[in-house]
């Protein structure tokens, strides 16, 4: 099953959860579907890995409820644990153990009865590409295998919720597509895959995407529904030397909304962009600027995440001026 059929295994509404005065998951509310790539984007220290935590039952919701698989996670956190698997950053293994004393020790901890055990074995081994392997010491491989090791560890008991938290931090690229294969097959057999990220090309994979700001959603949709509707303008390429005087001049220039570098060019939020290419040229020519390209592009998931983000920052600056 996928998408949004059949009842949601993840619902979290007006959750909150903080740390003495700081305020890491700040009201909010969401669903996510069996068989659906749910992503939750934001930028280190958005309040991403507190909610996970939170929904794996590993801190307490401050108030605000969240339910995973029907179970309220507050009330029964033990119980809620043996319904997911769980996968974070530093994939969760044992660096002085065995590739399979590994997995013998999450089959273990989960339970996964010794008749299932030895064919759950060659399935992980085999996803990692460790067949042969075994006996390596789990600390001397390279990141990739580790994150394969670390997928197959945690869906050792075939849980229908799998929790993702910045699984691919520090993988290459290459081993970062065959991680997502890997998540897609799963959503395909009806997990639900909950995945926390920064990187915003590989939020593309998602299905869904939640975009998270200092504990805060600022928006929700799919990838192709956020770029389109989430942009309050259109969007112009702008390649002009030196980047950064180019950049102070744009972000006050008649008609901009916002400006942003993006590697060895500007993105610039206008409202139209047919009145504004020919604006800018002459804006910048004369401020002694030659530009050799300006024109409209699509924008991508960091445009509108920059865009909603500035737009909250804006508006919190006119609050405190008020």
């Amino acid at each position: 099953m996928e998408g949004n059929n059949g009842a949601p295994s993840v619902v979290v509404c007006d959750l909150v959860k903080t740390f003495g005065d700081f305020t890491a998951v700040d009201h909010i509310s969401l669903e996510a579907y069996p068989g659906e790539v749910f992503g939750f984007l934001g930028p280190n220290g958005a309040g991403k890995s507190t909610t996970i935590r939170v929904l794996c039952g590993l801190l307490k919701p401050t108030s605000g409820q969240a339910k995973v698989a029907g179970l309220d996670v507050a009330r029964r956190p033990e119980a809620v644990r043996q319904k997911i698997g769980y996968m974070s950053q530093k994939f969760s293994l044992y660096n002085d153990l065995k590739v399979i004393e590994n997995i013998r020790f999450f089959g273990g901890m989960y339970s996964v009865p010794a008749s299932v055990l030895p064919e759950r074995i060659d399935w992980a081994l085999e996803m990692a590409g460790l067949k042969g392997r075994e006996s390596a010491l789990t600390g001397t491989l390279a990141a990739g295998w580790k994150q394969r090791l670390a997928l197959g560890c945690a869906v050792l008991h075939r849980p229908p919720i799998l929790f993702l938290d910045e699984p691919t931090s520090g993988v290459d690229p290459i081993s970062r597509r065959r991680f997502w294969e890997l998540i897609h097959r799963m959503a395909a057999e009806g997990v639900t895959v909950f995945v926390t990220t920064h990187y915003m090309d590989e939020a593309e994979y998602c299905r869904r995407l939640v975009l998270i700001y200092r504990g805060q959603i600022v928006a929700s949709g799919s990838p192709s529904e956020l770029k389109r509707k989430s942009m309050k303008g259109e969007l112009l390429l702008v390649t002009c030397e030196p980047l950064g005087k180019v950049l102070e001049l744009l972000q006050t220039a008649p008609g901009v909304l916002d400006a942003a570098i993006f590697g060895n060019a500007i993105h610039v939020v206008v409202t139209r962009a047919t009145e504004a290419i020919p604006a800018l040229a002459r804006y910048l020519s004369e401020h002694g600027m030659a530009t050799s390209k300006i024109e409209p592009i699509p924008p991508t998931l960091e445009d509108v995440f920059v865009a909603l983000t500035s737009r909250r920052e804006r508006l919190a600056e006119e609050k405190k001026t008020l």
